[in-house]
């Protein structure tokens, strides 16, 4: 009968492997529209829009945070009622359109201000409101788009290996390293080939160029389709946690049972998607939302009649797996804002330094695209971590991953300390050398060039990009694992807001020392010419702040305990293990 295969339970055919083209494809080409741009956005801004450095890095810094934060309502949406495969494919189309307008803004000459002289003191035309308008409207294109985009796509590429086989938990953990090092490879052609015809060829052909990649994108994602595991949206996880909470609080006055384990309510539902979790003592104040009292009422099928003043022991599980994750989250902040340097005072360093191949060429590298070697050490280091260094620590350490996530974002981290500290002696050499010997010339609207070669700051973006394959990577493996299997989309928007957070630090660090090391208009920490103010100490700064982060995240990841485990938790339990079939359309 029809009725009767309806409810046959066949075992679901997993995309693994073959789905990875059309989702990998997509991400690449997303990146090598967006992002890639985006490293050059800063140049685009005090060029063709003749902003200050300050403002146009306070500008990008907030899209960034924007972006970020964006994250947050693309993962409720996807998570709550759209799921992944919808939320990918309407942010797919937002950030090409975000694209295409960016586009028109460099093509189209009243859509820009006139260029500015090439003297040190020519004036130069502020863009109308008009014009800025327009700039912001494609601005916030590319937010919707990445705040659908960043926090599914991973997670998406996650859901199509299957968790309850040996060979889907392998391709789960080498997904990780090797979708970033894709996303890594097409961030260092968008920084050489795209920058270059961006900042040397046209502005106009550079942006249309990532409009057509961009476009790609979409066509790779949805020619896909029919293969993909596309997991359902089971209504608002927020919802849970916020049950348990009031139910928590409602019943603070009552007394936990001497074992509370055997005696607390608990009922897991046969249609969740999430791993049944076991009883931990920590935060045993939301314990009491477990609580049986008479006035509570169960349902015929086990579950609370009023869940909004009985919750289950799972349920409080979840919302502590979400609650132990914060501070390992806040470790990350002030490790992001490194990052961010890496991003914006690099490209000015570079642009006031010798950026010949050698002295007596007359081709220059454009500025953004040093930041390329930072992917080149990371996009190098990921293979050898996965084929060579990984299997060699599983003799050792007999865990699948060789070693935890948290130490890995500890080795990040550390690692981080030395990138600022040789950003800022290559910055002091960098300066004593235009101060000290004679210069290569003048930088439009900011000062003298540097003879000192741009090679010097290849060092530290390289342990940028090794401190990144570290922290970054066991950070998105840490949020997709930890997190409810209901909320891996929240999971993934932690990442980027994170990077939210840290723009808005790095901004409102950049004004307080901006302020409060001014001695004139022109002189500063950050002043417009780098010559004229001390970038090394702002570094010194910045790596100062990242050794008490360091002291920080130990206390926190001493403290954590891993999702799954129930007292001892220096051991890490794959969840991969754990999780049940997961329901698909």
């Amino acid at each position: 009968m029809e009725v009767d295969k309806v409810h046959v339970k066949e075992e679901p055919k997993y995309g693994g492997i073959k789905a990875m083209p059309f989702i990998i494809g997509n991400e690449t080409f997303e990146k090598l529209g967006t992002i890639g741009t985006s490293a050059n956005l800063l140049v685009y801004l005090t060029t063709i829009f003749n902003m200050k450095s300050i403002t146009a890095t306070n500008l990008i810094n907030v899209f960034n945070g924007t972006c970020n934060f964006g994250t947050l309502l693309g993962a409720f949406l996807s998570d709550t009622y759209l799921g992944r495969y919808k939320t990918l494919g309407i942010a797919s189309i937002s950030s090409f359109t975000g694209m295409l307008i960016l586009t028109l803004t460099a093509a189209i000459s009243k859509l820009h201000p006139p260029q500015c002289g090439t003297e040190e003191k020519s004036i130069c035309l502020e863009p109308t409101t008009g014009q800025l308008a327009f700039l912001l409207c494609g601005f916030g294109f590319l937010v919707v788009g990445a705040s659908g985009i960043r926090p599914c796509n991973l997670a998406f590429g996650a859901d199509q290996f299957n968790p309850n086989t040996e060979s889907g938990r392998r391709g789960t953990n080498s997904f990780f390293n090797w979708y970033y090092f894709t996303f890594t490879f097409a961030m260092m052609v968008s920084l050489t080939v795209i920058v270059y015809i961006q900042s040397s060829v046209s502005w106009a052909i550079g942006l249309a160029i990532p409009t057509f990649l961009m476009l790609l994108s979409c066509f790779f994602f949805f020619v896909g389709t029919k293969i993909y595991v596309m997991i359902l949206p089971e209504g608002s996880p927020l919802t849970s946690l916020v049950q348990v909470l009031v139910a928590a609080i409602k019943k603070r006055r009552l007394k936990l049972p001497e074992q509370p384990q055997h005696t607390l309510f608990n009922h897991v539902s046969i249609k969740t998607i999430n791993s049944e979790l076991p009883y931990t003592d920590q935060f045993r104040f939301l314990n009491k939302a477990c609580i049986l009292t008479p006035e509570d009422e169960i349902k015929e099928d086990g579950s609370a009649g009023n869940p909004w003043r009985l919750c289950s022991i799972q349920q409080v599980e979840e919302v502590k797996c979400v609650v132990r994750v914060l501070p390992i989250w806040t470790a990350g902040l002030i490790y992001y804002v490194v990052l961010v340097q890496m991003q914006t005072y690099v490209v000015f360093q570079t642009l006031q330094s010798d950026r010949r191949l050698y002295s007596a060429s007359k081709f220059k590298i454009p500025a953004a695209s040093y930041t390329v070697f930072s992917m080149l050490s990371l996009s190098i280091w990921i293979p050898i971590y996965d084929r060579i260094i990984v299997p060699f620590l599983r003799k050792i350490t007999k865990k699948e991953a060789g070693i935890t996530v948290l130490q890995k974002m500890g080795i990040g981290l550390v690692i981080a300390v030395f990138t600022m500290l040789v950003s800022a002696v290559v910055e002091t050499r960098r300066r004593n050398t235009a101060l000290s010997h004679p210069t290569l010339g003048i930088e439009p609207r900011r000062g003298a060039i540097s003879a000192m070669s741009a090679n010097w700051l290849i060092p530290q973006l390289a342990l940028a990009g090794l401190s990144e394959a570290f922290t970054i990577i066991a950070q998105v493996e840490f949020f997709y694992k930890q997190f409810p299997e209901n909320m891996r989309s929240f999971g993934g928007s932690f990442l980027f807001c994170g990077f939210a957070l840290a723009s808005y630090v790095s901004s409102l660090l950049i004004s307080i020392v901006h302020e409060t090391t001014r001695i004139s208009d022109t002189e500063n920490w950050l002043a417009e010419d780098l010559n004229k103010g001390r970038l090394d100490y702002f570094y010194y700064l910045v790596a100062g702040l990242e050794i008490l982060n360091i002291g920080y995240f130990l206390i926190c990841s001493n403290w954590y305990k891993y999702k799954g485990t129930q007292n001892d938790h220096n051991l890490e339990v794959s969840m991969d293990k754990l999780e049940p079939t997961k329901p698909i359309v």
